[in-house]
């Protein structure tokens, strides 16, 4: 049986996730095995597991500029400013 993703259960460290967008700008769309590259510079996940973090990251950019998603940092009309 196969086990869950790293993605799927939620345990990408704030240092994974950096080492993904930086390898994001280093391997861009037209990068041979970009996947591959990807997957080595953060080191402990799979070309399979950085694809589907990718997907996700897609999706979610979607979601919140067709305005699916309220951006966290507004706040109310009635909120001081500090």
């Amino acid at each position: 049986m196969a086990s869950m993703s790293a993605y799927e259960s939620g345990t990408w460290t704030a240092k994974q996730n950096k080492a993904f967008e930086k390898a994001l700008a280093v391997y861009d769309q037209d990068t041979p095995n970009r996947w591959v590259n990807v997957a080595k510079a953060i080191g402990d996940k799979t070309e399979e597991e950085v694809k589907r973090h990718y997907q996700r990251l897609v999706e979610d950019v979607k979601h919140i500029e067709s305005g699916d998603v309220p951006f966290p940092y507004r706040t109310s009309r009635g909120a001081r400013d500090t």
